[in-house]
């Protein structure tokens, strides 16, 4: 039997994840992380972007906007601002949101606004990139 770790994916909205998982993937701050039963204590923010799941020798998938992330030896705790399951997220309304935000940075408005766009541009690219990397998996 493989070694396992409790993890916990979050969001304000509700709890996506709560199970044994033998290796979890996430984009942190630093990079991207790679975590499995035994890691070394840290805590770190989390950018939009991918987490890979591997439990019970299937792989998941999910999409966070950011948050944070600690890990402990046998138990990890992501806490997202949005989780989403990858499966879940639709590829029209993450096109209209980057197109959106590429047309509030064209108008540079001001810095609160610019700012705004250009979080809003970072998140929808990494829910589009999210949606590439799953559907180039599954061919």
């Amino acid at each position: 039997m493989a070694k396992t770790m409790q993890v916990d994916i979050v969001s304000a909205e509700e709890e996506i994840f709560s199970g044994e998982a033998e290796m979890l993937v996430v984009s942190a701050q630093m990079g991207d992380v790679g975590i499995a039963p035994g890691h070394a204590p840290f805590v770190s923010g989390i950018k939009p972007g991918e987490i890979a799941l591997h439990a019970g020798g299937e792989e998941q998938h999910f999409y966070v906007s950011g948050g944070m992330i600690e890990a402990q030896p046998h138990v990890v705790t992501v806490l997202a601002d949005t989780a989403i399951r990858a499966k879940d997220l639709d590829e029209a309304e993450a096109q209209q949101a980057k197109e959106r935000a590429e047309e509030l940075l064209k108008e540079k408005t001001g810095t609160s606004d610019y700012a705004a766009a250009a979080a809003e541009l970072a998140e929808a690219s990494a829910r589009l990139m999210v949606l590439k990397k799953i559907r180039n998996s599954a061919k």
